[in-house]
């Protein structure tokens, strides 16, 4: 009873979260798993992209260092272990809205760009994962050109749908 008791208080106050792991249908891992993905896909992992790995996850998962490199540590994992991106994006689209799938597309700009050059696979791999993802290209070209610093932070991002309502024309 003790040990119930004491599972549901860690549960409650988010202690000992990192020692319970990252589900299979957490969303943190099938991201950080298409980010270690982007990081490896040109079969060079430079310090730069591990350090901004690493950044993104703490910053935006607020993770602490331990549970941060578990996340990356079993990401690197599913990541070996998948046969295409179907599984995280599938987790993906049902935790999270056009906007967090957004963020996910810019995470993956950012690993990209972390070394200073974007390779012809890591764009490649971030114009698939887009596409499973429902992000448009236009919003997959505007995080790009946000990312590397060449369209202001204020750029509207908006789905086909929306434009095409705010026109009428839906």
């Amino acid at each position: 009873m003790f040990d119930a008791l004491k599972t549901f208080i860690a549960e409650v106050t988010g202690a000992e979260a990192a020692d319970r792991g990252f589900g299979e249908d957490d969303y943190r891992l099938a991201a950080v798993a298409l980010l270690v993905h982007t990081a490896n896909v040109d079969g060079q992992t430079d310090l730069a992209e591990r350090r901004r790995l690493k950044a993104i996850i703490e910053e935006r998962f607020g993770l602490d260092e331990r549970a941060t490199a578990e996340l990356i540590h079993q990401a690197e994992l599913s990541d070996r272990d998948a046969v295409d991106f179907f599984h995280f994006t599938s987790v993906l689209k049902r935790a999270l809205d056009e906007d967090g799938r957004i963020k996910i597309i810019e995470m993956m700009w950012e690993i990209a760009f972390a070394d200073g050059a974007i390779d012809e696979l890591e764009e490649n791999t971030i114009w698939r994962v887009a596409e499973l993802l429902g992000v448009s290209t236009r919003d997959r070209v505007l995080l790009r050109q946000r990312v590397a610093g060449q369209t202001p932070p204020e750029a509207e991002f908006q789905s086909p749908w929306s434009a095409a309502l705010a026109k009428g024309r839906a």
